[in-house]
């Protein structure tokens, strides 16, 4: 599993610990901690912490994609 280091710093520009964010989002810290480690959450739970967090929840649902690493396919 992937972890979503992304969501860390979202967090710690908010100056929150795992619990305050558990706690705002309505979900368990135990639930928070996974997802920061890598678990995709439910699109409800998504929606939650993107608001705690202020970011745009679909973030979870995109795939990583290394621009450099695509084919540029030229005419």
């Amino acid at each position: 599993m992937n972890q979503n280091i992304w969501i860390k710093e979202y967090r710690k520009q908010k100056n929150y610990n795992h619990s305050q964010v558990a706690l705002k989002a309505g979900i368990e810290r135990s639930y928070y901690t996974k997802i920061e480690n890598g678990q995709k959450p439910s699109v409800k739970v998504a929606q939650k912490l993107g608001k705690v967090l202020d970011f745009d929840w679909t973030l979870f649902f995109t795939q990583d994609c290394d621009v450099s690493s695509q084919k540029i396919h030229t005419a």
